[in-house]
């Protein structure tokens, strides 16, 4: 059988794509009209927020 591929949906630019639950290596700021997480690596993003809680914080903690 073959499995059915999706189309990946871009977002931040060209820099971030749109998922469920992002990476290890990636965080999120925004969502995406899916309501998915706009998965991005640190790298692509010029600002770091100012979190003083961890509680607070806008990285995935899921497991996979």
């Amino acid at each position: 059988m073959f499995q059915e591929v999706k189309e990946v949906m871009k977002c931040w630019g060209k820099s971030g794509r749109c998922r469920t639950t992002c990476k290890e290596s990636e965080v999120y700021y925004i969502l995406c009209k899916t309501e998915a997480k706009c998965c991005v690596d640190p790298k692509y993003v010029p600002v770091k927020p100012k979190l003083t809680d961890r509680n607070t914080s806008l990285e995935s903690t899921s497991a996979v």
